[in-house]
């Protein structure tokens, strides 16, 4: 059984969120219109008797009212809610995606200028809550911290090896506590061929 029916019939107050499908009109390379036919994902929804709403991804108060609200009915009526949030992915969708290789660049260029974020400054400046002058300060604040963490995380150790295997399970299952081994055998053998100095210790993780 699909999870979307599942947490109907067992009342779950899940909310669903979906901003990363037909909404951003990308799934990596391919684009919506050809992965499925069909009305994007809130008509799927409403297939399993899910409340769902369809609204503007890039209003940052629909998005946040929407949420507010299917929040709500979630707690209140012990049932799922699904949000389709309607955007579009400008950036590429990885390190490693070129997407000048299926998109134009006038393409991203156009829905750049409806970005969440220049129309939300257009808003705040036109309220007289922003002007140039704060954004310029914040920008240099901003960049001056992320500096500030970058020149202070880079000396450190990162976190031991084993870490790897514990950010998953509350109790590492027996599968991955064999692997973990293996890994720590291999490690320790070949030691020259890693740089392990620049982990910390196991007995040295806080």
């Amino acid at each position: 059984m699909p999870m979307p029916a599942l947490t109907l019939l067992l009342h779950s107050t899940v909310l669903f969120y979906s901003s990363g499908n037909r909404n951003n009109g990308y799934a990596i390379s391919t684009p919506t219109s050809e992965q499925y036919r069909g009305d994007g994902i809130a008509s799927r929804a409403a297939g399993y008797g899910i409340s769902t709403i369809r609204l503007d991804g890039n209003d940052v108060f629909a998005v946040y009212n929407a949420t507010k609200a299917a929040r709500e009915v979630c707690i209140k009526e012990s049932k799922p809610v699904l949000i389709e949030a309607m955007t579009y992915r400008i950036g590429d969708h990885s390190t490693s995606d070129d997407s000048t290789t299926y998109r134009t660049t006038k393409e991203v260029h156009q829905f750049k200028q409806d970005s969440p974020i220049t129309r939300l400054n257009t808003y705040l400046v036109k309220n007289g809550l922003w002007d140039p002058d704060k954004e310029t300060a914040y920008r240099e604040g901003a960049k001056r911290k992320v500096l500030e963490a970058f020149h202070g995380a880079k000396d450190r150790k990162k976190p031991p090896i084993s870490d790897l295997m514990t950010d998953v399970y509350d109790r590492m299952p027996a599968h991955l506590e064999r692997q973990a081994a293996s890994m720590r055998r291999h490690v320790n053998m070949y030691s020259e061929q890693y740089p392990v100095q620049d982990f910390l210790e196991e007995d040295k993780a806080v």
